[in-house]
């Protein structure tokens, strides 16, 4: 059974929703709360959004055009900023400030995604745009100048939208806005050229097409940064020009992409993450699930298989069922297997009271969970009706097993999941994985230090690998050849653990102690341009984005 990863993605509810309504796939536009930040400056903030499709941060590096190379020297950047996953998905991403797996826009009708395997008439959270924000909140104009006519659609709430049909027309209107429009607050630009050169020759700096393209798109930037700072009205304005791309490389094949956060009064600074960066899924409130598998990781009365996760536990608590596909534990009823945190203890529960078997099997390993990062590994194998043992290993190590047929089917609906369900928790995970087959004690022992997934010796048998290492967004990415993503929950945070890591992963060796963390996503467009208007982001607007540069503001507010 082979399921691709891409489109494995799930709308997950944020905490805070801007709006919700039923079955629609269209969105409205809700209204917001106004809070302006409290900052003093004698110039008007003012915001220039220039996206250059399919540029990947590799390939512009390597080609290291003029203008772009010279707005670095002023800028925070970063040359590896999370892709979107198609045109659209990075264009939505970077104007809403959230991800795709909360927006659910692929396609380039700008619609919400619909899996074809679920029936989608649930509830749909609607994510604004960056210009209504702007345009409700500043008495400003906003435009947009794209050849692409679906992308000035989904943002025709700006006052100023031509039509144009190629990039240098892009460039000749960016300019004519510029020059005669004093009341312009925010100005979208996109060119799509790169993205057509790449699709002829591949998405690289050997290729010749590929690279002139960027080279003449950077000179389109040139022009344009030269008419911004020629406006009559510039001595009285403060601009922040954001540089970055929906994604590197293809729509059908993105890679990662850039963003680079210019004005004049920033020292330059490239952003990279650092160290080992993971969830603290402290509370019950923090979770990362697979929000529907369609049955895949359901595991029936006879199949065999393998979960391992490596945990740090930070507290000895009682009950919580941390990471299991299971309902909840109702004294003995329960149906599926969940792992358990008893103080120091690990239990293995199993159940199938739903499907006509026996409730609470339950195996314990005292003192395993204790000082740092351990592997958990799990092993399921189906003898015969009357025999099926599971079997617990910690460091590679076996501890104990018992037989659980007595439970008989253990199919149920409830998600795969980490974090606590049935009390509370408080520890850090990584490296799930899971198999369909049971593996033996010898490929167990071998492979715990594992730190390349695609060299063990059962690859072809992984169906879920997450490492839980993405550093920024709400998606966990299934690196196994087959399966489905896991998306996070509730108000999550990235915690950087610098050279703290399990044995299943590489430690950074250029980490520096204290060094700051940061993973770009395209979301920060949003959120810095929120920032920069001094529009104060509210949870209830759900944006995933990072205003970075709320840490540097000792360079430009004076």
């Amino acid at each position: 059974m082979k399921i691709s990863n891409k489109f494995k993605y799930y709308t997950v509810f944020a905490l805070f929703i801007p709006l919700c309504f039923s079955a629609c796939k269209k969105y409205a536009n809700p209204q917001a709360v106004y809070e302006d930040l409290n900052r003093s400056t004698t110039k008007q903030r003012k915001v220039l959004i220039i996206g250059i499709d399919g540029l990947g941060g590799s390939e512009l590096q390597a080609i290291a055009p003029l203008n772009f190379t010279a707005m670095q020297k002023n800028g925070k950047y970063s040359l590896s900023t999370n892709k979107g996953i198609s045109d659209a998905a990075g264009w939505v991403s970077l104007l809403t400030g959230t991800g795709f797996v909360k927006h659910q826009i692929l396609n380039d009708n700008f619609e919400r995604y619909q899996d074809p395997n679920s029936d989608d008439h649930g509830t749909i959270t609607s994510y604004r745009n960056v210009l209504d924000y702007i345009t409700q909140f500043k008495t400003v104009k906003t435009g947009v100048v794209t050849p692409w006519a679906s992308l000035r659609k989904y943002l025709s709430n700006s006052d100023f939208a031509p039509t144009v049909n190629t990039d240098i027309a892009v460039k000749d209107s960016t300019i004519a806005i510029l020059k005669n429009q004093a009341s312009l607050g925010t100005l979208i630009v996109n060119f799509r050229d790169v993205e057509a050169a790449g699709a002829n020759g591949g998405f690289t700096a050997n290729n010749a097409a590929y690279k002139a393209s960027v080279t003449t798109t950077d000179g389109y930037l040139g022009e344009i940064l030269a008419t911004l700072k020629a406006r009559k009205t510039y001595a009285n304005e403060d601009w922040l020009v954001i540089l970055t791309t929906n994604h590197g490389g293809s729509s059908a094949a993105p890679t990662s992409g850039f963003m680079l956060a210019y004005n004049p009064s920033l020292t330059q600074l490239e952003l990279k993450k650092s160290g080992f960066n993971t969830i603290s899924f402290k509370t019950s409130a923090i979770t990362a699930i697979v929000p529907n598998d369609n049955g895949f990781y359901n595991m029936s009365d006879n199949k065999d298989f393998t979960v391992q996760m490596q945990t740090k536990f930070n507290t000895s608590n009682n009950y919580p069922q941390f990471l299991g596909k299971s309902t909840l534990l109702n004294s003995t009823t329960m149906t599926g297997w969940f792992w358990m945190q008893e103080g120091n203890t690990w239990n293995l529960e199993f159940g199938g009271s739903a499907n006509g078997g026996g409730g609470k099997q339950q195996l314990q390993m005292s003192g395993v969970l204790a000082n740092g990062w351990h592997t958990l590994t799990m092993t399921v194998k189906y003898v015969n009706s009357s025999t099926r043992t599971a079997s617990a290993y910690v460091d590679g190590v076996f501890k104990n097993s018992y037989n659980v047929s007595a439970s008989k089917n253990i199919n149920t609906t409830e998600p795969l999941k980490i974090g606590a369900f049935g009390g509370e928790s408080d520890f850090y995970a990584a490296n799930l994985t899971v198999f369909n087959t049971a593996l033996d004690a010898t490929t167990i022992a071998n492979n715990i230090s594992l730190k390349d997934i695609t060299q063990h010796p059962n690859y072809t048998n992984l169906i879920g690998f997450w490492a839980i290492d993405e550093g920024a967004e709400g998606l966990l990415g299934n690196k196994a050849p087959t399966g489905y993503n896991m998306v996070l929950g509730g108000q999550y945070k990235w915690t950087s653990l610098g050279t703290d890591v399990p044995s299943g992963t590489i430690a950074d060796p250029n980490y520096v102690v204290g060094a700051k963390s940061y993973v770009s996503t395209l979301g920060d467009a949003a959120a810095l341009a929120l920032y920069w208007m001094n529009i104060k982001i509210l949870n209830e607007y759900g944006i995933d984005g990072n205003p970075f540069l709320n840490q540097y503001e000792l360079e430009f507010l004076k």
